[in-house]
């Protein structure tokens, strides 16, 4: 892909910019609260590749449009079918694009964050959340796995016990407490988000990228040498997961707004 032949996108669900060294790439479904789709992380993930290589890029800012950052893969009954190895994949395909990427991601979160959108959040390099931002593993809630490499970034992150927890129980992860347990690099009000977020990047930008290159690679490599494994762990299990009557009930729960039933089926 020709970055210079993209920029700017400014309509679609995916929108993206360059200015200053920055490639900002923005989740633009708010109706949703960015809900994805496979076209839209195979979109990201093509854009985050090619701003590696863009002349004069130095920093990739990950946010998106409204309220929410990603309320997870889209469940609605159109989208239903895309609820397949096909999403999974591209959310892999995300994570490794941003974990592989030598300039440093900043990942902006200015409210829920579940599902497959908690795992590409944490694959960025720094994130910074408002005080009204949320982390939630949600898929036990809907009779599914994390997925994404969730089952690794969160583990390297927080440890096993509370990885469990968020796992297990679908428990929502609040800011302050994200960023206590190591979860998330910054929190900040959500009336200085944006301004804290731009004095950030501009640092970075700003910085010696080849240093910062050498250090992303050296620290994943000491803490995400588990993440192809949890890639394939988490798409054998989720596969079978997907076509299990607990996942029927808990996304027609879902789309429904009641309580799932759910059979161990």
């Amino acid at each position: 892909m020709d970055m210079r032949a993209e920029l700017p996108i400014t309509e679609g669900p995916v929108l993206a910019s360059f200015e200053d060294g920055v490639v900002t790439i923005t989740m633009n479904r708010p109706e949703t609260l960015n809900a994805v789709t496979a076209p839209m992380m195979n979109h990201i993930e093509q854009l985050i590749m090619a701003a590696s290589d863009l002349e004069g890029a130095r920093a990739i800012v990950l946010r998106a449009a409204g309220k929410g950052f990603c309320s997870g893969a889209d469940l609605s009954p159109e989208e239903g079918e895309k609820a397949s190895t096909a999403t999974i994949d591209a959310g892999n395909g995300v994570v490794t694009a941003m974990r592989q990427a030598p300039l440093p991601v900043v990942c902006v979160v200015q409210g829920a964050c579940a599902g497959i959108g908690v795992s590409i959040a944490l694959a960025a390099d720094l994130v910074v959340a408002s005080e009204k931002a949320f982390f939630l593993l949600a898929f036990a809630n809907i009779g599914l796995m994390p997925d994404g490499g969730a089952t690794a970034l969160v583990s390297a992150a927080v440890g096993r016990p509370r990885a469990m927890r968020m796992a297990l129980l679908g428990e929502r992860v609040y800011a302050a407490q994200a960023e206590a347990w190591g979860l998330i690099s910054h929190v900040v009000s959500p009336e200085a988000l944006d301004e804290e977020t731009d004095t950030l990047v501009r640092k970075l930008a700003e910085g010696p990228s080849r240093a910062y290159a050498a250090t992303k690679h050296a620290v994943n490599e000491a803490t995400l040498q588990e993440l192809s494994q949890a890639f394939q762990r988490e798409r054998y299990g989720q596969s079978a997961l997907l076509h299990s009557a607990d996942f029927e009930e808990g996304a027609a729960a879902f789309r429904e707004r009641r309580p799932a039933r759910f059979s161990g089926c």
